[in-house]
């Protein structure tokens, strides 16, 4: 039976900014807008927040009971290392999505109902990541996944909620987040290249090959600095998201320098931690502005 320090990293903590940072960035273009409500911003980090958990125990499910991470380089997989039952990561993941559904549902009461269609759009796109007959992310469409979800869907909708509409500005931090977080996804996924050429698991980077898809993670990481310079159009302190370049500088480091397996686990955590300060540093600066 996993303990619960195992359980806690079986739902990857590593990937929590890809939660937090789209609602911290789109409340502060909801905030330039003067229409951030804290409430409606708190619900939308409870909705971000139990979707990646969710997927997180989805994809532990998934994966493990196709024998996907039967031989795993990278974090603990709870089904695959036969610590938990497949039942019950199973569970875990619909509990997850059931407390997403119950946040959600607050929101587009008091919002939009249409947002329940949006809401449940996100749910069965988390679930067939990895499951069902014909998983997506088993066929290279993972990384855009994660830019529509985590990305537009997640930023834009955090505005939306609170200022009823949505900007060029909230887009431009959907753009920026989107593709931070698909640049987390890249390093994994180039990490599992050997591994998920040999399970049949053709996700990008298999498609790609190792060199394309280092490259594709330097632009990933790049393109949220220009965001940054043409958000300046809203305000000046928006530069504040230049915050982030050390991070994600270190964060192409082991992509750049060849680094494969293990070597490239601080790629992931650093493309992490250069999203988390950028949508922090963004979305302060468009609340000043």
């Amino acid at each position: 039976m996993a303990t619960v320090s195992q359980w806690v990293e079986g739902a990857r903590p590593r990937t929590l900014p890809n939660a937090i940072a789209p609602v911290l960035a789109g409340t502060g273009a909801a905030a330039s807008l003067d229409a951030a409500v804290w409430w409606k911003a708190l619900l939308a980090m409870v909705v971000a927040l139990a979707l990646i958990v969710g997927v997180n125990f989805a994809n532990d499910y998934s994966d493990g009971i196709r024998g996907t991470d039967d031989e795993r380089v990278g974090p603990l997989r709870l089904v695959g290392s036969k610590l938990a039952a497949a039942s019950s990561v199973k569970n875990a993941a619909i509990g997850c999505f059931a407390v997403a559904a119950v946040a959600g549902l607050v929101l587009a009461a008091a919002t939009a109902w249409w947002l329940v269609a949006v809401g449940a759009f996100c749910i069965v796109g988390a679930w067939f990541y990895t499951g069902g007959k014909k998983p997506y992310g088993y066929s290279g469409f993972g990384e855009i996944a994660v830019f529509v979800f985590f990305g537009l869907v997640a930023v834009l909708g955090t505005q939306f909620v609170q200022a009823e509409r949505i900007d060029w500005a909230g887009l431009a931090a959907a753009v920026a987040v989107g593709s931070f977080s698909s640049a987390v996804l890249v390093a994994n996924n180039l990490r599992d290249i050997p591994t998920d050429t040999e399970s049949g698991k053709l996700t990008l980077a298999v498609r790609l090959g190792d060199a394309r898809t280092r490259t594709l993670h330097l632009v990933l990481v790049a393109a949220p600095f220009v965001m940054s310079l043409i958000l300046v159009a809203r305000t000046p302190w928006t530069l504040l998201g230049l915050l982030a370049v050390p991070f994600a500088v270190r964060a192409n480091a082991p992509v750049r320098k060849g680094e494969l397996g293990l070597g490239l686990i601080p790629a992931l955590r650093d493309s992490g931690l250069a999203m988390l300060v950028w949508g922090a540093a963004t979305g302060i600066a468009l609340g000043l502005g």
